[in-house]
């Protein structure tokens, strides 16, 4: 690709556009996808705000699995054809790839210091398996393998696999967020583990004590707070979901055999900075029983650019003829 490309990361909360090409990712923004009835029109907005640029090819990643030409977000109310967006925007190559698996893409391309930095040391081992896994307003899941001369990414939908609860009061806390929730039929990692699950944790926690004085709060309240140690029930709220995270982390690192690294990516784990690497996380994630030392030897890196998917769109738009 020699001319300037469209890429966008399109999540819950925030659409992120930019332009990419030889030269690098630049012009970068970020919406508010509920300014905007739909995906073209949050497109030309941005195309307007970069000075509408001339692009023929567009590359975008999106919360949710990607299956067809339909899609239809997972968090949000965006539903939209594909093949209809392309040409509304009138471009020659438009293709959409679930948001973890951009970010799979930009994993071998990242440099300690600038994109990420490292929460559990550990010796990467090369052409090994890479696991992906973050939470934001929901959880995403992904994974690289090599195939001999690359790496490929490999999509999944596990942050919607079941959580399992391993103590009574995390037991307690999950039927109490059923209780809670008629329309969940089981407590996934996300229900527990991304933006609302920080929220559900809070606010089972406030039923199962009697602490219904307590205000609702929203998720980025139950950090602070937390963080400030200005609430006990926020930070038991927020240890218990970085355990969670450790957890389900340690269970893909298994799955998988993830010698070559497990990056955290979403907008949450950056923002609690060295909170992150006292938390609850790495003794959950090396809690497998006869297979801790096993997982031993796997780094956990955090991932800390800002836009992690668009260095992996970058890369697989470059690469393509």
């Amino acid at each position: 690709m020699s001319a300037a490309g469209l890429i966008a990361d399109i999540g819950g909360t925030n659409v992120r556009f930019a332009l990419a090409d030889a030269k690098g990712i630049h012009h970068e923004e970020v919406l508010k996808v509920g300014d905007y009835p739909g995906l073209v029109e949050a497109a030309q907005s941005y195309m307007r705000q970069a000075g509408r640029p001339e692009v023929r090819d567009a590359f975008f990643a999106i919360a949710g699995p990607v299956t067809g030409d339909r899609f239809a977000m997972t968090n949000h109310h965006w539903s939209f054809s594909v093949n209809e967006t392309r040409e509304r925007l009138g471009l020659e190559r438009f293709r959409l790839v679930n948001d973890f698996e951009a970010i799979a893409m930009a994993a071998p391309h990242l440099k300690e210091g600038s994109d990420y930095r490292v929460a559990k040391a550990g010796e990467a081992a090369p052409e090994k398996p890479i696991g992906i896994i973050g939470p934001g307003t929901g959880l995403g899941v992904a994974s690289l393998v090599w195939d001999g001369r690359q790496y490929r990414t490999v999509p999944g939908e596990g942050g919607h696999v079941t959580m399992p609860a391993k103590t009574q009061r995390e037991f307690d806390v999950f039927r109490r967020i059923l209780a809670d929730n008629k329309n969940y039929s089981h407590v996934s990692v996300e229900r527990v583990c991304s933006g609302k699950g920080l929220a559900n944790i809070y606010n089972a926690l406030r039923g199962l004590d009697g602490s219904g004085d307590l205000p609702e709060l929203d998720p980025e309240e139950i950090s602070k707070r937390a963080l400030e140690k200005s609430c006990a029930v926020c930070e038991e709220a927020l240890g218990m979901m970085m355990g969670f995270l450790g957890s389900a982390a340690g269970n893909h690192a298994l799955t998988i055999g993830a010698f070559g690294g497990i990056y955290i990516a979403g907008g949450i784990v950056p923002k609690l900075g060295n909170y992150f690497d006292r938390s609850r996380f790495n003794e959950e994630f090396l809690a497998k029983g006869r297979f801790s030392d096993y997982l031993a030897p796997v780094p956990v890196y955090v991932i800390t650019n800002e836009f992690p998917a668009f260095v992996g769109l970058r890369a697989e738009l470059m690469r393509t003829p």
